[in-house]
């Protein structure tokens, strides 16, 4: 079997990587070359794919069984991957996001037949509108497209909500003892899933003729409180965790950045339901839990000091906030 992937060196995408070269797929990673990360075993293809004239030549003589957009943000990129694979592909899988689902949520539950609807995050709207295009193709012309939505998946970044992802900034304030932000009162309720298993839901969907049309979530069954969360990473860190909790309302006024991030996310609850992946892949289970997978995370961070990226405008935005929500308190 013959796959491509654009992207596949990164947080979610190498595990997905692995696992396909060790079931012995004949792996091609197309990518602009700039990460670390090198994958043993697949063929590589350097080019960019945003601004690359001769990326329809490099692929012109290729059939693939499976092509992976890892990297696909907008219709503008979902409609360069139609001009591209039109006819080249027995299947098109699509990485959008968890974020598009419902923002409030109607029902806790989140299925794959919940509405997609997000008022507060542009990202989520975008992959909203490609998951759109796609499907109109799939309709219309017979484009094979899967759609995948990630969650909070994790193995290389610090899956919290303010001062982490590709950020070791709140690890670094934990380490100093510094306050760090929980949003909300820290009780609602999230997932976290590692990359590894993401990838053997993943894998299982690669080929399978009834992924034709669908789409599906891959998470964790763990349900967590933010506090529980960030308890757990402070642990691994070694640390009590210094936590002031901070509506997310108040956050986004002082960072609106954090809207999307907070409103549009991670400031509800959600619960997945997973039996759509399981259906398809029998056996499917994460089996690697969060306080074991999150050491993980940070062994390997300290490895090399360049990936502990601590970013001084997060950390000064955050005493920020909390010196105005503690100010406004003491009133």
């Amino acid at each position: 079997m013959k796959a491509l992937f654009i992207g596949g060196t990164g947080n979610i995408s190498l595990s997905v990587s692995r696992l396909a070269l060790y079931q012995g797929w004949d792996l091609y990673l197309l990518n602009r070359g700039i990460r670390e990360t090198k994958v043993d075993g697949a063929h590589h293809i350097r080019a960019d794919v945003y601004n690359n004239k001769n990326l329809a030549d490099s692929l012109r003589n290729h059939l693939w069984d499976v092509v992976v957009d890892w990297i696909a943000f907008t219709e503008e990129d979902i409609e360069r991957d139609l001009e591209l694979f039109r006819g080249k592909t027995k299947q098109f899988i699509f990485i959008s996001s968890a974020s598009a689902y419902q923002k409030p949520l109607s029902h806790p539950i989140v299925r794959e037949s919940t509405p997609l609807f997000n008022p507060y995050w542009q990202y989520s709207r975008d992959k909203i509108a490609c998951e759109m295009r796609l499907m109109k193709a799939y309709r219309e012309e017979g484009f094979p497209v899967t759609i995948v939505r990630p969650s909070l998946t994790y193995s290389t970044v610090i899956p919290v909500a303010l001062g982490g992802w590709q950020e070791y900034t709140v690890v670094d304030r934990m380490k100093r003892g510094k306050k760090i932000i929980v949003h909300g009162d820290g009780t609602s309720l999230w997932t976290i899933t590692h990359a590894e298993d993401f990838a053997k839901g993943f894998f299982g969907l690669m080929s399978h003729p009834q992924a034709i049309g669908q789409d599906f979530h891959i998470t964790s069954d763990e349900l967590f409180t933010w506090n529980q969360i960030y308890q757990m990473l402070a642990d691994a860190v070694g640390v009590p965790p210094n936590i002031v909790h901070i509506p997310s309302e108040f956050i986004c006024t002082f960072d609106p950045e954090q809207t999307g991030n907070l409103l549009g996310d991670k400031a509800h609850s959600v619960i997945f339901d997973n039996t759509k992946i399981k259906t398809l892949v029998p056996g499917f289970q994460a089996t690697i839990p969060f306080h074991q997978g999150i050491r993980g995370t940070l062994a390997w961070l300290d490895k090399d000091p360049k990936r502990k990226w601590i970013r001084p405008e997060t950390d000064m935005m955050m005493d920020k906030i909390i010196r105005a929500y503690e100010m406004l308190r003491a009133l």
